[in-house]
């Protein structure tokens, strides 16, 4: 069971780190429970939404909806997923909430059968329903009452994809973008399927899919989507990837920065009272035949445009050439240096070190070194992970897109530092690409002015104002001011006589 996994991983951490300070961005994490509904039109699985909301935001803007695949696995890492620190970069850049829904299915089908995946990845069986009530508590919970009304990102994997689209066809005026991992309700077996209207059409949808799974509904119906799109005109495309099959892989580096763009182009301005979605701006396409590895500006574009894949603009489209080439995207930005960094005596038992640190908006956090005087003490995190699902991250990297476990601390003890021992620590981040950040401020210990802070200490009854030491006290004073912490001869008996 996934609670056993994590207690382990916490057990592990908790030994090498001393968990007491977990992995959250800066905001706060509010959380909506609903039980199972036994009504017929109601949501008939048990459902928990975690919602993360930065801090200092005015009015947000959009929400980002990550949501997991079908079956139980998929379901239990999908309570991890507004936890994730990359993801939460995207959220933060444009004033969005970032929610992970947690469907508690009780069985690994995934049909209508009681406690099956399909009572909740087809939403108007309820979970479009749960979805907006939930929100509409949110926004009471946050004191923001337009998130309860804003725009969405809708991000799926699988029959999270599968409920993304049927969403975008529900309340397309409310979807800002699309991202399909792997599924869509077209095509789908046993699927009632609903009827597309012509302002789902103005949606952008990027579909995407493993090569492994090439002979399966995952991958066919998830580009015959983006075709029907592109054939009423809709901004669509799709993005093979070259090395995965049914698991997420390393489609992050793709899914980000397609978000990016969508946003840039379609939410209100900053400060709008209005929540209208602009339209999709078409004149910086690039556009590509499906399942081909190259894109062009859409004015150089030889052949039928309504044939071919859209996507935003040119940096987009760099990024998706070397995807489904590559099947990631290489990175030589150095990430943000981590910060807040502080080191405390812990005695025999070493130096702890604990800092902050701002993930790298294109990598995400691979991890970081800790350095002591100069030189590596250690890389972090130092646990091998369980599965690799593409490239490593600090929080590690579930199938699903999704953090491994509990959240991880940024910390580290020192063990081998003995006390009074002078050392400086400082500490760089490392993105999932590998590139290194400038260290931190360094911080020295134990610090310069620790000495005279304990001389302060001894010395302090001396300055006390009493009525039978105040000539003593003043001549003490005398000499501290005159410079030194050490009381000459004369003035030794003098002091040694005063309180403490």
């Amino acid at each position: 069971m996934m609670t056993a996994h994590w207690r382990a991983l916490a057990l592990t951490a908790g030994c090498l780190f001393g968990l007491s300070r977990p992995v959250y961005g800066a905001g706060k994490y509010l959380k909506v429970d609903y039980p199972a509904s036994t009504a017929a039109n109601q949501l008939q699985i048990a459902v928990t939404y975690t919602m993360w909301v930065p801090a200092d935001v005015t009015r947000f803007r959009c929400v980002i909806v990550h949501q997991h695949g079908a079956g139980r696995n998929a379901a239990e890492h999908g309570a991890t997923a507004a936890y994730d620190l990359h993801w939460q970069a995207l959220a933060k850049k444009w004033d969005c909430a970032l929610l992970g829904p947690y469907y508690r299915v009780l069985t690994d089908a995934i049909d209508t059968s009681p406690g099956g995946s399909q009572l909740w990845f087809d939403p108007r069986l309820g979970s479009d329903k749960a979805f907006l009530k939930a929100l509409g508590e949110f926004a009471v919970q946050a004191n923001h009452p337009e998130l309860a009304t804003v725009p969405w990102a809708l991000w799926g994997h699988s029959g999270g994809s599968v409920w993304s689209d049927v969403m975008t066809t529900l309340h397309p005026d409310r979807v800002a973008a699309a991202f399909l991992r792997s599924g869509s309700f077209l095509g789908r077996p046993d699927f009632a399927q609903p009827e597309t209207p012509v302002a789902a059409w103005a949606v952008p949808v990027m579909g995407n899919a493993g090569i492994k799974e090439r002979d399966r509904g995952a991958w066919i119906n998830t580009l015959a989507r983006a075709r029907e799109s592109r054939s009423k005109g809709g901004p669509a495309g799709f993005a093979p990837d070259p090395r995965s099959g049914h698991e997420t892989g390393d489609s992050r580096y793709l899914a980000i920065p397609f978000f990016d763009a969508c946003l840039e182009m379609r939410l209100p301005s900053r400060g709008s009272s209005s929540q209208a979605l602009k339209p999709v701006d078409m004149s910086k396409a690039w556009l590509a035949s499906f399942l081909s590895q190259t894109a062009v500006p859409a004015s150089s574009y030889k052949g039928n445009p309504l044939e071919a894949m859209w996507l935003p603009n040119e940096q987009v489209a760099r990024v998706w050439i070397e995807y489904v080439n590559s099947a990631t995207v290489a990175d030589t930005t150095a990430p943000p240096a981590p910060f807040n960094v502080r080191v405390t005596s812990r005695g025999s038992a070493g130096n702890e070190i604990t800092w902050d640190a701002e993930p790298d908006f294109e990598s995400g956090i691979g991890g970081f070194f800790v350095m002591r005087d100069n030189r590596a003490l250690v890389r972090l995190p130092t646990i091998t992970p369980l599965g690799v699902y593409g490239r490593p991250l600090f929080q590690g990297l579930s199938y699903h897109d999704t953090p491994e476990g509990p959240p991880p601390e940024m910390r580290y003890l020192d063990v081998s530092a003995k006390p009074g021992e002078k050392h400086t620590y400082s500490v760089l981040t490392v993105n999932s690409a590998g590139v290194v950040s400038e260290p931190s401020a360094a911080v020295v210990v134990p610090s310069p002015e620790s000495g005279k802070e304990q001389d302060h200490e001894r010395f302090k009854g001396i300055f006390a104002v009493r009525s039978q030491v105040v000539v003593r006290s003043r001549h003490c004073l005398d000499f501290g001011q005159r410079a030194s912490l050490t009381p000459p001869p004369e003035q030794s008996r003098l002091c040694s006589n005063g309180p403490g």
